[in-house]
């Protein structure tokens, strides 16, 4: 690429982050993940986060709200929601999916996410303890805290979001919602031995029944 001046237009865009801080308006949590983002047991470590999907130039940009939760184990997406609205209702619904589909496990869960508003609103607390399971925050506008979910964030944006002028919330969600669904089944992983998160889960699981 360097002999033909070619560069890639894919990974050198940027963009305003998102960010949910609005003060302490509820419970902040302790950072128990501290960086730890490895684990070898599936749903031991999960993790949340909003991010800001744009469409349209500048002038007639418009924006919708997407949050998965990943297990660290496999960085499988367990669930997630695409709303133009970034609010506590629209953080609940995957929260509240993937902890209702958690198998029954010989250790706690852990939910890591950063300190934005709708996750020291009481219901996430609620949902949490509801669950049995552990809360953690990233400290205060720290990035890395939550380093695992960023990276996702900036390959689903690179492949699908800057390149393409879609038309609608609509385009844009099922857009998103596809890419998930191939990341999840069919990207395949070095860290993973060559297998998509899906697969491992499936494998590993199998292996240690």
């Amino acid at each position: 690429m360097q002999e033909h001046h070619l560069r890639s237009q894919a990974f050198t865009k940027k963009s305003r982050k998102y960010n949910s801080y609005k003060g302490t308006v509820g419970k902040v949590a302790p950072n128990r993940l501290h960086r730890r983002f490895k684990t070898d047991r599936p749903y031991q470590k999960l993790t949340v986060d909003v991010t800001e999907l744009r469409r349209g130039d500048k002038s007639t940009e418009h924006r919708c709200y997407l949050e998965p939760v990943m297990d660290l184990y496999s960085g499988e997406i367990l669930a997630f929601n695409i709303s133009l609205h970034p609010t506590v209702s629209f953080a609940l619904k995957p929260l509240h999916e993937a902890l209702e589909a958690l198998p029954k496990l010989p250790y706690r869960t852990t939910v890591h996410s950063d300190q934005g508003f709708q996750y020291q609103h009481h219901s996430w607390v609620r949902e949490l303890k509801e669950h049995h399971v552990f809360q953690s925050m990233s400290r205060k506008g720290n990035c890395l805290d939550n380093a695992a979910m960023e990276s996702f964030f900036h390959l689903l944006k690179c492949e699908k979001i800057y390149q393409h002028d879609y038309k609608s919330f609509e385009e844009v969600a099922e857009a998103a919602a596809d890419w998930i669904n191939d990341y999840n089944n069919y990207r395949i992983k070095e860290k993973l031995g060559g297998k998509s998160p899906v697969q491992y889960r499936l494998l590993t699981t199998e292996q240690s029944a």
